[in-house]
């Protein structure tokens, strides 16, 4: 069993910066890939960044491109998004999730594991 457990969210005034961390645990051995995704009230969850553990090659939605970057630390098991520029359409609550199949991925149903959310409100 994998447990992720996300910090760092907040409020925010529009432009400004957050960081969130995403802790992981357990079985980390199986996870190949970690990724963010976000889901505003009312919308579906949608793909945010993700990061291979192993060679740290990243991808992103073109709507978070050049302001977030998504980066691991793989001593500690622990992988960070680093959001500046934001927008008031960023306002959702984010999610990290990790998968055990090899690769990157994009889609939310090729993850195996996902943390609790952290809320990210930017106000205009």
């Amino acid at each position: 069993q994998v447990q992720l457990v996300e910090s760092g969210g907040g409020l925010v005034q529009a432009g400004g910066s957050l960081r969130l961390s995403c802790a992981a645990s357990g079985r980390t051995f199986s996870g190949n890939a970690m990724g963010w995704f976000r889901q505003a009230p009312g919308k579906e969850r949608e793909f945010v960044a993700a990061i291979s553990w192993r060679s740290g090659s990243t991808r992103y939605a073109e709507s978070v491109k050049g302001r977030f970057t998504i980066s691991r630390d793989n001593a500690k098991t622990t992988v960070y998004l680093q959001m500046n520029i934001l927008k008031p359409e960023d306002t959702a609550v984010y999610y990290c999730a990790t998968k055990t199949s090899l690769g990157i991925a994009t889609n939310a149903y090729e993850y195996d594991y996902w943390g609790q959310g952290a809320q990210v409100t930017v106000s205009s």
